[in-house]
């Protein structure tokens, strides 16, 4: 197979013949349903390569997700639907679209210009398509299948470019303190759906407050995951050298360990 073609032509390449009859049997039995977990897998394999900041890792991975991509096109294209190429047309199609600031005559000169003319253009596509069924939101768009604080913020971020929104931050800290004491009536009523319910308004609430704090909320999560994994296996190190396991010591003394465990972090990063 030639190497003198530019990188992406020898990708698609790549994948024709490995889908070809005598190409790979396991991406010859792949299909759009086999290929959601690597889609997702991938995509998330990204966001630790820029979390690391290591950008060698970051182009592979970037690589990696592309390949999903590419494959399927390359599944569409077998079915005569669509290649490659008509995607990325679309993609410049709609770019340019999305962009009349740039590539037109109207005028964005900040950011919240820029996104709220990007809400408008996107709801006029959706009703056009008719994928709105005749009632546009500008809540449309964001996938269900969305981590859930991912996506409480994308619908928060799209409510607010069209002014609905707190002012500030104090706004949102006050709903927070609302919602607290709604979930703390809910648990004292005992009703399980009430308590499931006003979680959510609380955890939806605080996702706010972090958006008004400039804080990504997700990502937020995810690092006070990586902390709690750190912390939790440097206490099981300290209860290893004792020639112990966690399940070997009372509550009191696995608090003392996880104390010592985040003084030990705090220090750390000073």
């Amino acid at each position: 197979m030639s190497t003198d073609k530019d990188g992406f032509t020898r990708a698609l390449e790549v994948m024709a013949r490995l889908r070809a009859p005598d190409g790979c049997p396991w991406d010859r039995e792949q299909d759009h349903n086999t290929l959601k977990p690597y889609l997702i897998e991938e995509a998330y394999e990204v966001i630790e390569a820029i979390d690391s900041g290591n950008l060698e890792k970051l182009r592979e991975e970037l690589g990696d997700l592309l390949l999903q991509v590419i494959f399927h096109c390359q599944l569409a294209e077998e079915r005569g639907d669509f290649d490659a190429f008509g995607v990325a047309g679309e993609l410049a199609d709609k770019m340019i679209e999305r962009h009349p600031h740039v590539f037109g005559d109207d005028m964005a000169d900040t950011t919240g210009e820029v996104l709220r003319n990007w809400e408008v253009s996107k709801r006029k596509v959706r009703t056009d398509k008719g994928e709105s069924n005749g009632v546009p939101s500008i809540l449309d768009g964001v996938p269900a299948a969305m981590p859930a604080l991912q996506r409480s913020e994308r619908l928060q971020n799209k409510a607010a470019r069209v002014g609905f929104d707190w002012p500030d931050a104090g706004g949102a800290a006050k709903k927070i303190d609302e919602e607290w004491d709604e979930l703390k009536a809910a648990v004292e009523g005992g009703d399980q759906a009430a308590i499931a319910a006003e979680m959510g308004d609380f955890l939806f609430a605080a996702v706010n407050y972090s958006r008004k704090l400039g804080i990504n909320a997700e990502s937020s999560a995810r690092s006070s995951i990586d902390r709690f994994i750190s912390r939790f296996h440097r206490m099981e190190s300290e209860l290893r050298a004792r020639g112990l396991s966690p399940e070997d010591v009372p509550l009191e003394e696995l608090d003392r360990l996880w104390n010592e465990t985040k003084i030990h972090g705090a220090q750390n990063l000073e």
